[in-house]
């Protein structure tokens, strides 16, 4: 007889809690939002605590190989339901419960009013986003990107306009596509292999003729075409930076966390599969993800010279760093991907931070002082100030200045931040795993980093100077409290990922190592058994 400890039930609460909370939100009338932002807050604090459990369990030993694996219909993998937690989901759980719990608050004063249902499409898309973090089963990683998007979808007609809904129809259209795409590269992987588990798939993929591999990479294929969709590799993220600039403020940081999404499902997928023990299909398909990676970079470094409207230019940024990750999965060296998730974690913290500035300093400066600014920049029309007579600088202009520039430094990996020390492990990295001399790809891809760190630099600085320095008398904002704590909240975890990259770094180097053994990640979810029932408990249930 095996019976789960109760500390496994903790694999489920983040699906469960979100949709649980969600549906008991919908008949409570809008008119009464403080009771729903009480438990949508209260539900965003649970959360966070489970994912931090989690992770600490994940890392303790307590389960074997740091994977705990939760069979949801009691059925043994890979006939039912597989929900597995280790160290790289709980790790995704804790940055969303974060970024969450830091959107909730920001949206406590405002937005949460501006229509209806913003708290449960808001629980609902946290349920989507956990469960595909946790799942082990391409079709049920299908239904938890559905109902991500489909809570996405109204998230972002949020307090809808006309530029709004135009970005959402075409928003709304290219994910009913890649949707599309996904069950298409579903139904074939599972055609050629019998299986949709992803670790019994990785069992199997070495022992496929030669007619059913080549379905099953056919699959993969229009499979990668719906993640990479999602994760805005070029030229399939076209929507994206139209979808960010249109979006509401807590929406938008939300968009920053959806994209990872796409690169997430395609590390667990791509090094559960076509990893180690794969045979003759080991490797398949990293050098596309590589080189489609570097073009995604260059084309965000471009589109963020070009920008001139903040939510344009954090949309490119977010495609600069699909662009990045990708590029090192393609690599999937284990020193390079541990620096490549240390990226992610502090360039998705800046980003979503960045979203929500993006909002507070719109309210420095009159509706037409940037165009203003920008049409003197144009005709080169000088601008004479008068001689400064020692105004001091107001408490919410110092902040959002330096929070501007915080996530700036990081967003463009630039010293002494986080996004610095992500760059140069990276660079170290990418050097290091060819020590007989690194090929062109190699130094390819560290000149486009270098490429796009300036290039955000540039227009990042270009920004700066438009919202805080450029002619015409700037107007100290009017800041809630909980708006200013979230922002301030997300840059101070940037600046404590700093402080604390060691320790991190010792984190994920676990993490990728237990990532890139794939045959023990295969073991440990097909060999969980089913709970059963002591002997008499059927009886006595009767």
């Amino acid at each position: 007889m095996t019976s789960l400890p109760w500390l496994n039930h903790l694999i489920i609460v983040p699906v469960l809690l979100p949709l649980v909370v969600g549906a008991l939100m919908i008949p409570i009338n809008q008119a009464r939002h403080g009771l729903k932002f009480a438990l949508g807050l209260s539900s965003g604090v649970l959360l966070w605590a489970v994912a931090v459990a989690l992770l600490v369990l994940a890392d303790s030993g307590h389960w074997p190989g740091g994977i705990g694996v939760y069979l949801a219909a009691n059925w043994a993998a890979p006939f039912g339901i597989a929900l597995v937690a280790d160290r790289l989901s709980a790790l995704m759980l804790v940055l969303t419960a974060t970024i969450a719990l830091a959107v909730l608050v920001f949206s406590a004063r405002r937005w949460d009013r501006v229509g209806v249902g913003f708290h449960s499409l808001f629980q609902f898309l946290l349920m989507g986003l956990n469960g595909a973090f946790l799942t082990n089963d391409l079709f049920n990683l299908f239904v938890f990107f559905e109902v991500m998007l489909a809570a996405s979808y109204g998230l972002v007609l949020h307090g809808y306009n006309l530029r709004r809904i135009q970005a959402g129809m075409q928003y709304i259209a290219v994910n009913l596509v890649a949707s599309l795409l996904f069950l298409i590269g579903v139904s074939l992987i599972y055609a050629a292999s019998g299986t949709l588990n992803i670790a019994d798939l990785g069992t199997r993929v070495a022992l496929l003729g030669a007619q059913d591999a080549w379905l099953l990479q056919i699959g993969a294929v229009v499979l990668a075409l719906a993640f990479l969709t999602k994760g805005a590799m070029w030229p399939l993220g076209f929507w994206l930076p139209t979808t960010y600039a249109s979006a509401s403020a807590p929406v938008g940081a939300m968009l920053v966390l959806m994209t990872k999404v796409g690169v997430y499902a395609v590390l667990r997928v791509w090094l559960a599969v076509f990893g180690e023990g794969a045979g003759a299909a080991e490797g398949f398909g990293f050098t596309a993800l590589a080189l489609g990676g570097m073009a995604t970079l260059l084309f965000g470094a471009i589109g963020m010279l070009a920008s001139q409207d903040g939510g344009r230019m954090a949309g490119y940024g977010a495609i600069v760093s699909s662009g990045t990750l990708l590029a090192v999965v393609g690599h999937s060296g284990g020193a390079v991907l541990a620096s490549g998730l240390y990226y992610l974690l502090g360039s998705t913290l800046a980003m979503a931070a960045f979203m929500l500035l993006i909002e507070l300093t719109e309210r420095i400066r009159p509706p037409g002082a940037a165009l203003l600014a920008i049409t003197m920049e144009a005709f080169a029309i000088e601008d004479k100030p008068e001689d400064p007579v020692g105004v001091g600088i107001p408490g919410t202009l110092a902040f959002l200045g330096l929070s501007f520039a915080a996530c700036a430094l990081v967003i463009a990996g630039m010293p002494p931040l986080s996004g610095f020390v992500a760059k140069f492990s990276l660079f170290h990295a990418l050097l290091a795993a060819a020590p007989e001399g690194a090929p062109a790809t190699t130094w390819m891809l560290i000149g486009l980093m270098i490429l796009g760190g300036l290039a955000a630099i540039i227009a990042l600085m270009r920004l700066g100077v438009r919202i805080f320095w450029a002619a015409g008398a700037v107007t100290p904002p009017r800041l809630q409290f909980s708006e200013a704590v979230p922002v301030g909240a997300l840059v101070l975890l940037c600046v404590l990922l700093t402080v604390q990259a060691g320790t991190v770094f010792d984190y994920l180097g676990r993490t990728t190592a237990g990532l890139l053994r794939s045959g023990d990640y295969a073991a440990r979810v097909l060999g969980e058994p089913p709970v059963l029932r002591a002997p008499g408990a059927e009886e006595g249930g009767r």
